[in-house]
C-alpha cells in the first residue's frame, strides 16, 4: 500500500490512549479501538501486519534503530512518532514500548502505550525529527546518531539517558 502524506494533522486527545502489542518481529497481534481510529484502518487490514505499516515517511530510521537495539536488550523505550494514517493524515505520540515477558521470563510480546505529546515536545521534537532525517540522506544511519547524540547532550544526556530526556520534554 502506498500511502501519499498530506499535512492533515489528526488530534491525539488528552484522555486517548492507544494500545497494541506485538511479536518478536514487529506485527500486530492486538490494538485498541483509538489505534485503528486514528491510523483509519479495520483490525482485519493490520492484525499480523507490521507496526511498520503506519511509519510516517518523516521519521527517522535512527529512533527505530535506538528503540529495537534497547527492546532487544529487554530496556523499555520511551519516545516520540509520527505516524501515518491510511487517508495520508498524520499523528503524533508519545510512545512507551517496553518487553512484556511470560511467568517463566520467556519472550511474550511488545506492549506499546501512546498518548498524546505536549505542545513544546511536538515543536522541539518536529526540528529534531526534520534534521535527523536530513541527516540520513547525506550520510545514512550513522550520521543522523551524530546528530541525535549532540541534542542529547545539549539536554544533558546521552544514548543511555534518552528516556529521561524524552519524558522530560513531554513533561514541559
Amino acid at each position: 500500500m502506498n500511502i501519499i502524506p498530506t499535512d492533515e494533522e489528526h488530534e491525539v486527545k488528552n484522555i486517548d490512549i492507544i494500545v497494541s502489542k506485538g511479536d518478536a518481529e514487529g506485527n500486530i497481534k492486538y490494538a485498541n479501538p483509538v489505534f485503528f481510529k486514528l491510523a483509519g484502518y479495520t483490525q482485519s487490514e493490520l492484525i499480523d501486519k507490521p507496526h511498520s505499516i503506519i511509519r510516517h515517511p518523516d521519521m527517522p530510521k535512527i529512533i527505530f534503530k535506538h528503540l529495537w537495539e534497547n527492546l532487544k536488550l529487554g530496556k523499555d523505550v520511551k519516545t516520540f512518532v509520527k505516524n501515518l494514517s491510511k487517508d495520508g493524515g498524520y499523528y503524533w505520540v508519545f510512545a512507551y514500548i517496553r518487553v512484556a515477558n511470560n511467568p517463566d521470563g520467556s519472550f511474550r510480546n511488545y506492549v506499546s502505550t501512546r498518548k498524546s505529546m505536549s505542545l513544546n515536545a511536538k515543536h522541539i521534537i518536529d526540528s529534531l525529527y526534520k534534521s535527523l532525517v536530513e541527516a540520513e540522506s547525506l550520510g545514512g544511519v550513522e550520521e543522523s546518531q551524530k546528530v541525535l547524540e549532540a541534542f542529547l547532550e545539549e539536554n544533558g544526556g546521552n544514548l543511555d539517558s534518552f528516556n529521561d530526556i524524552m519524558q522530560k520534554l513531554q513533561n514541559s
